[in-house]
């Protein structure tokens, strides 16, 4: 790899001249930056951005760190990092993501992250939990997208999902729709309770009795099988010709694509006889359900510009801000 020293051998002039180059070139002549700027091309140059920070360059150019726990892994939450670097480019800051597994060691993962000398830290989660924050953390500028750490008080952009759950509950209600099923995620889950608790006040806004609904939460403890047990849950509510509810509310788009294929396959139309209700609008797959699925958007892609923008902004606010979950009404309400 070429060196500060290649450019300035072969461009004829001093490493002074060829670091102003880079990052002063108007106090060059137009001449001595051509000749630094066709050596940088000819070497393929790149600036050693690392040992500037070391060196408290005044001039370079901040950096975002993100530490991600199993996000940029999954395409549910994958928005939330491409909006983290997007915003930064577009705020003249640079970016990098370091994945954290649920099975790392942890404070190594943090001290490879903390190596880069970031100028601010997100941390980010797939799907909206709880965390335990590294204390190596606690002392930088830290914020938090898609969590919560109920030990500190940090900034925190989460999804607002008990009004999202609420808002579509009150669409399906002004429909007409009398007799839900709702199979929720496991009980355990942050998201779960929230949305419940949404679902629930809009029922009882609506006169409606609570204790009456057909409510149900997943075990999920093994893994992507789990979600199978859907299909004896719906067989229970659901046979040939025999149906005792008219909307089914799904925890998230998963469930819902395992409840398409159960009512499908028994005879239902969708949502002539049976209306099906999503939640997270999984990427590039509510438009291909047939007809195409009414689901609840999880903001992944705000949760992600309105943490960088929190770093980059030195925003002081320290508290939870709940990002609004839109209603996306397609063919299946």
């Amino acid at each position: 790899m070429a060196s500060l020293k290649d450019v300035a051998k072969l461009a004829g002039v001093s490493l002074m001249t060829v670091s102003r180059a880079i990052n002063e070139p108007g106090k060059l002549r137009p001449e001595t930056y051509r000749r630094v700027k066709q050596a940088i091309d000819q070497l393929d140059y790149v600036p050693d951005l690392s040992a500037r920070r070391i060196r408290g360059d005044g001039n370079r150019v901040q950096t975002l760190g993100v530490l991600a726990l199993d996000t940029a892994t999954t395409p549910f939450s994958v928005e939330m990092i491409l909006s983290i670097e997007k915003t930064a480019r577009e705020r003249g800051w640079n970016s990098f993501v370091v994945n954290l597994f649920a099975d790392d060691n942890a404070e190594q993962t943090v001290d490879l992250l903390l190596a880069h000398r970031p100028d601010g830290v997100i941390f980010t989660t797939m799907g909206l939990r709880e965390v335990t924050l590294p204390a190596k953390l606690l002392d930088k500028k830290l914020v938090l997208a898609n969590c919560v750490s109920p030990a500190h008080s940090i900034a925190s952009y989460i999804p607002d999902d008990e009004q999202g759950q609420y808002d579509a509950t009150r669409a399906l209600i002004a429909k007409g729709y009398r007799a839900p099923l709702c199979i929720h995620l496991p009980a355990d889950t942050l998201a779960a309770g929230l949305r419940r608790r949404g679902l629930e006040r809009a029922w009882r806004e609506a006169g409606r009795d609570v204790e009456q609904l057909r409510q149900y939460h997943l075990e999920l403890s093994g893994g992507d099988q789990s979600y199978r047990d859907c299909v004896a849950l719906l067989e229970r509510h659901f046979s040939a010709g025999r149906r005792d509810c008219d909307v089914v509310v799904c925890g998230n788009d998963r469930i819902a694509f395992l409840v398409y294929q159960v009512l499908l396959a028994q005879g239902w139309r969708i949502p002539q006889q049976v209306a099906v209700l999503g939640y997270d609008n999984m990427v590039g797959t509510g438009e291909l359900f047939l007809p195409a699925l009414t689901t609840v958007q999880l903001p992944h892609y705000e949760l992600g510009r309105l943490a960088a923008l929190h770093v980059i902004e030195q925003q002081e606010p320290r508290e939870t801000v709940k990002v609004p979950c839109p209603l996306l009404e397609r063919g299946s309400l």
